[in-house]
């Protein structure tokens, strides 16, 4: 039996990851959109629910799902008998994100490696730096693929759908 839905607390919690996730590059309002979605109890919201629940404009929710929707975070789908469309969340969503950024993981990796030689070789103290911020780009992109199946194999021993 599910446990009692406190709104005040989940409104701050979309809040607090909205923040970290803009901490960590996202735009925000985006981010808050994307936590308003994937904390409601529906399959998706509409546009004016987004901003009746975010308490922004309807404007400010187009412009975050413009953000959204080509990352692959959010889907959109028409309302039946509607001229309204629904957002959710993209199946897999973190997954997706994790392999979006595989790319500029790998072209830091090498951008790093090309630094390293230009100040001089791993060798010297900004090259060793340098040297070692490559590598580690490199290895997380190595990296993602094995923890991304590894995470497919826990997510199925957890419970959550495919």
């Amino acid at each position: 039996m599910p446990g009692r839905r406190d709104e005040t607390e989940v409104r701050q919690l979309v809040e607090h990851l909205a923040m970290l996730f803009n901490d960590l590059g996202m735009p925000r309002m985006p981010a808050r959109v994307m936590f308003a979605v994937a904390a409601a109890e529906t399959d998706g919201l509409t546009a004016p629910e987004i901003a009746e629940q975010l308490g922004v404009s309807p404007a400010a929710v187009s412009g975050a799902v413009r953000y959204l929707a080509p990352l692959g975070m959010l889907t959109r789908a028409p309302v039946p008998g509607s001229r309204r469309d629904v957002y959710r969340l993209t199946t897999n969503v973190w997954y997706e994100a994790s392999m979006t950024r595989s790319e500029p993981l790998a072209k830091a990796a090498e951008l790093a490696g090309q630094a390293a030689r230009a100040v001089g070789g791993p060798r010297t103290v900004a090259g060793a730096r340098l040297a070692e911020m490559g590598d580690f780009f490199a290895f997380l992109v190595e990296q993602t693929p094995e923890l991304i199946e590894r995470w497919r194999k826990r997510k199925a021993e957890l419970g959550y759908s495919a």
